[in-house]
Protein backbone atom coordinates (compact mmCIF):
# COMPACT_ATOMS: atom_id res chain seq x y z
CA UNK A 1 0.00 0.00 0.00
CA UNK A 2 1.31 3.37 -0.64
CA UNK A 3 1.99 6.00 2.11
CA UNK A 4 0.95 9.60 1.74
CA UNK A 5 2.98 12.24 3.92
CA UNK A 6 0.17 14.76 4.12
CA UNK A 7 -1.19 17.48 5.91
CA UNK A 8 -4.57 17.55 6.98
CA UNK A 9 -5.68 21.04 5.94
CA UNK A 10 -2.89 21.11 3.28
CA UNK A 11 -4.85 21.31 -0.23
CA UNK A 12 -2.69 19.74 -2.62
CA UNK A 13 -2.62 17.05 -0.45
CA UNK A 14 -6.19 16.82 -0.22
CA UNK A 15 -6.27 16.52 -4.35
CA UNK A 16 -4.03 13.09 -4.19
CA UNK A 17 -6.10 11.94 -1.53
CA UNK A 18 -9.07 12.79 -3.65
CA UNK A 19 -8.17 11.34 -6.85
CA UNK A 20 -7.18 8.13 -5.00
CA UNK A 21 -10.10 7.89 -3.26
CA UNK A 22 -11.77 8.53 -6.58
CA UNK A 23 -9.89 5.72 -8.68
CA UNK A 24 -10.52 3.40 -5.54
CA UNK A 25 -6.62 3.21 -4.07
CA UNK A 26 -6.14 2.74 -0.58
CA UNK A 27 -3.37 4.65 0.96
CA UNK A 28 -1.44 4.76 4.73
CA UNK A 29 -1.78 8.92 5.82
CA UNK A 30 0.64 9.86 7.55
CA UNK A 31 0.44 13.15 9.13
CA UNK A 32 3.14 15.76 8.13
CA UNK A 33 3.80 19.19 9.52
CA UNK A 34 6.30 20.27 7.00
CA UNK A 35 7.28 24.24 8.22
CA UNK A 36 8.41 22.25 11.05
CA UNK A 37 11.21 21.47 9.01
CA UNK A 38 12.18 18.16 10.09
CA UNK A 39 15.53 16.67 9.60
CA UNK A 40 13.94 13.29 8.52
CA UNK A 41 11.42 14.63 6.23
CA UNK A 42 13.92 17.31 4.77
CA UNK A 43 16.17 14.41 3.83
CA UNK A 44 12.82 13.28 1.76
CA UNK A 45 12.33 16.73 0.32
CA UNK A 46 14.29 19.42 1.35
CA UNK A 47 11.51 22.02 -0.42
CA UNK A 48 9.59 21.05 2.98
CA UNK A 49 6.59 20.71 1.20
CA UNK A 50 3.46 18.22 0.79
CA UNK A 51 2.67 15.95 -0.36
CA UNK A 52 5.27 13.31 -0.97
CA UNK A 53 4.00 9.83 -1.89
CA UNK A 54 6.27 7.00 -0.87
CA UNK A 55 5.02 3.95 -3.36
CA UNK A 56 7.67 1.11 -3.72
CA UNK A 57 9.50 0.26 -6.16
CA UNK A 58 9.30 3.94 -7.46
CA UNK A 59 11.40 6.81 -5.94
CA UNK A 60 9.56 8.89 -3.84
CA UNK A 61 7.30 11.26 -5.24
CA UNK A 62 7.77 15.04 -4.60
CA UNK A 63 5.29 17.25 -5.00
CA UNK A 64 1.37 18.08 -6.18
CA UNK A 65 2.06 17.77 -9.92
CA UNK A 66 4.52 14.76 -9.40
CA UNK A 67 1.66 12.94 -7.52
CA UNK A 68 -0.85 13.95 -10.14
CA UNK A 69 1.11 12.07 -12.79
CA UNK A 70 1.75 9.17 -10.73
CA UNK A 71 -1.65 8.82 -9.80
CA UNK A 72 -3.13 9.21 -13.14
CA UNK A 73 -0.58 6.75 -14.58
CA UNK A 74 -0.18 3.81 -12.23
CA UNK A 75 -3.70 3.74 -10.45
CA UNK A 76 -6.39 5.30 -12.70
CA UNK A 77 -8.43 5.21 -14.70
CA UNK A 78 -9.44 1.09 -15.02
CA UNK A 79 -12.97 1.02 -13.23
CA UNK A 80 -13.50 5.07 -13.95
CA UNK A 81 -15.82 6.25 -16.40
CA UNK A 82 -14.00 9.12 -17.10
CA UNK A 83 -10.36 9.84 -16.70
CA UNK A 84 -9.42 12.74 -14.86
CA UNK A 85 -7.05 14.10 -17.02
CA UNK A 86 -9.27 14.18 -20.29
CA UNK A 87 -7.56 12.42 -23.24
CA UNK A 88 -9.51 15.36 -25.55
CA UNK A 89 -6.70 18.03 -26.14
CA UNK A 90 -9.27 20.90 -25.80
CA UNK A 91 -10.67 19.38 -22.40
CA UNK A 92 -7.38 18.85 -21.54
CA UNK A 93 -5.46 22.31 -22.27
CA UNK A 94 -8.67 23.85 -20.46
CA UNK A 95 -8.27 21.04 -17.60
CA UNK A 96 -4.39 22.40 -17.08
CA UNK A 97 -5.35 26.00 -17.71
CA UNK A 98 -7.55 26.07 -14.19
CA UNK A 99 -5.06 24.00 -12.38
CA UNK A 100 -2.63 26.13 -12.94
CA UNK A 101 -5.32 28.94 -11.69
CA UNK A 102 -6.08 26.27 -8.77
CA UNK A 103 -2.35 25.58 -8.02
CA UNK A 104 -0.48 28.64 -8.76
CA UNK A 105 -2.85 31.75 -8.44
CA UNK A 106 -5.88 30.73 -5.91
CA UNK A 107 -3.12 29.05 -3.75
CA UNK A 108 -0.66 32.42 -3.80
CA UNK A 109 -3.48 34.92 -3.35
CA UNK A 110 -6.02 33.05 -1.22
CA UNK A 111 -5.12 30.13 0.99
CA UNK A 112 -1.50 30.28 1.45
CA UNK A 113 -1.80 33.66 3.74
CA UNK A 114 -4.75 32.09 5.33
CA UNK A 115 -2.76 28.50 6.27
CA UNK A 116 0.13 30.80 7.28
CA UNK A 117 -2.20 33.19 10.08
CA UNK A 118 -4.67 30.78 11.25
CA UNK A 119 -2.56 27.64 11.20
CA UNK A 120 1.13 27.75 10.86
CA UNK A 121 1.46 30.74 13.02
CA UNK A 122 -0.46 28.56 15.95
CA UNK A 123 1.24 25.63 15.56
CA UNK A 124 4.80 27.36 15.53
CA UNK A 125 3.63 29.76 18.35
CA UNK A 126 4.74 32.57 16.03
CA UNK A 127 1.97 35.38 16.80
CA UNK A 128 -1.49 36.14 16.48
CA UNK A 129 -3.18 36.12 12.75
CA UNK A 130 -2.24 39.93 11.59
CA UNK A 131 -6.11 41.29 10.53
CA UNK A 132 -4.85 43.23 7.35
CA UNK A 133 -3.09 39.82 5.38
CA UNK A 134 -6.56 38.27 6.74
CA UNK A 135 -8.72 41.17 5.03
CA UNK A 136 -6.76 41.01 1.92
CA UNK A 137 -6.97 37.62 1.57
CA UNK A 138 -10.67 37.72 1.70
CA UNK A 139 -11.18 39.59 -0.25
CA UNK A 140 -8.81 38.05 -3.04
CA UNK A 141 -11.04 35.26 -2.36
CA UNK A 142 -14.35 36.92 -3.58
CA UNK A 143 -12.90 37.83 -6.20
CA UNK A 144 -11.72 34.19 -7.40
CA UNK A 145 -15.58 33.01 -5.88
CA UNK A 146 -17.32 35.46 -8.57
CA UNK A 147 -14.95 34.04 -10.88
CA UNK A 148 -15.32 30.50 -10.75
CA UNK A 149 -19.26 31.19 -9.63
CA UNK A 150 -19.14 33.22 -13.81
CA UNK A 151 -17.91 30.16 -15.25
CA UNK A 152 -20.14 26.80 -13.45
CA UNK A 153 -22.91 29.21 -14.79
CA UNK A 154 -22.31 27.98 -18.25
CA UNK A 155 -20.59 24.46 -17.73
CA UNK A 156 -21.75 21.52 -15.44
CA UNK A 157 -17.96 21.04 -14.10
CA UNK A 158 -15.36 23.66 -14.13
CA UNK A 159 -13.67 22.26 -17.18
CA UNK A 160 -16.28 21.38 -18.87
CA UNK A 161 -19.25 18.61 -19.32
CA UNK A 162 -16.88 16.20 -17.47
CA UNK A 163 -15.42 16.29 -13.57
CA UNK A 164 -11.83 16.33 -14.22
CA UNK A 165 -8.64 17.21 -11.89
CA UNK A 166 -8.84 20.65 -11.85
CA UNK A 167 -12.50 19.76 -10.29
CA UNK A 168 -11.17 18.24 -7.32
CA UNK A 169 -8.04 21.16 -7.09
CA UNK A 170 -10.55 23.71 -6.39
CA UNK A 171 -12.64 21.52 -4.36
CA UNK A 172 -9.44 20.60 -2.21
CA UNK A 173 -8.75 24.47 -1.58
CA UNK A 174 -12.52 25.24 -0.70
CA UNK A 175 -13.05 22.59 1.65
CA UNK A 176 -9.83 24.04 3.42
CA UNK A 177 -11.14 27.50 3.16
CA UNK A 178 -14.44 25.92 4.45
CA UNK A 179 -13.02 24.33 7.64
CA UNK A 180 -11.37 27.46 8.46
CA UNK A 181 -14.76 29.58 7.76
CA UNK A 182 -13.42 32.02 5.23
CA UNK A 183 -16.03 31.27 2.32
CA UNK A 184 -20.01 33.19 2.39
CA UNK A 185 -21.05 30.77 1.09
CA UNK A 186 -24.22 32.62 0.44
CA UNK A 187 -22.15 35.01 -1.80
CA UNK A 188 -20.95 31.94 -3.87
CA UNK A 189 -23.18 31.82 -6.19
CA UNK A 190 -23.16 28.64 -8.48
CA UNK A 191 -19.76 27.57 -7.05
CA UNK A 192 -21.88 26.61 -4.04
CA UNK A 193 -24.19 24.46 -6.28
CA UNK A 194 -21.22 22.67 -7.60
CA UNK A 195 -19.46 22.28 -4.35
CA UNK A 196 -22.58 20.77 -2.97
CA UNK A 197 -22.28 18.07 -5.78
CA UNK A 198 -18.41 17.02 -5.38
CA UNK A 199 -18.91 17.61 -1.47
CA UNK A 200 -21.59 14.49 -2.02
CA UNK A 201 -19.18 12.09 -3.69
CA UNK A 202 -18.06 9.30 -1.40
CA UNK A 203 -14.63 10.36 -2.22
CA UNK A 204 -14.79 13.08 -0.49
CA UNK A 205 -16.14 11.64 2.97
CA UNK A 206 -12.91 11.26 4.49
CA UNK A 207 -11.70 14.94 4.07
CA UNK A 208 -15.27 15.67 5.80
CA UNK A 209 -14.43 13.86 8.69
CA UNK A 210 -10.67 15.40 9.34
CA UNK A 211 -10.21 17.19 12.00
CA UNK A 212 -7.03 19.10 13.37
CA UNK A 213 -6.33 19.30 17.19
CA UNK A 214 -6.95 22.74 18.60
CA UNK A 215 -8.09 24.36 15.49
CA UNK A 216 -12.22 23.14 15.26
CA UNK A 217 -13.77 22.62 11.70
CA UNK A 218 -16.62 25.50 11.26
CA UNK A 219 -20.07 24.37 12.15
CA UNK A 220 -21.38 23.06 8.92
CA UNK A 221 -18.05 21.57 7.24
CA UNK A 222 -19.09 18.39 7.28
CA UNK A 223 -23.09 19.05 6.35
CA UNK A 224 -23.68 18.36 2.78
CA UNK A 225 -27.12 20.61 3.02
CA UNK A 226 -25.38 23.81 4.15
Amino acid sequence: MPQLLHHKLDPNSRIIRLMLAEYGIEVELVDTAPWRRDPDFLDINPAATVPVMLDEPFAPVVGVLAAISHVEANFGPENHIEPLLPEHPGQRAETWRLLEWVLLKLNAEVTTYLLEEKLIKRDLRSGAPDPAVLRIAKANLNEHLAYFSWLLATRRWLAGEVMTVADFALAAHFSVLDYMGDIDWARAGDAKDWYARIKSRPAFRPLLADRVVGMPAAPAYADLDF
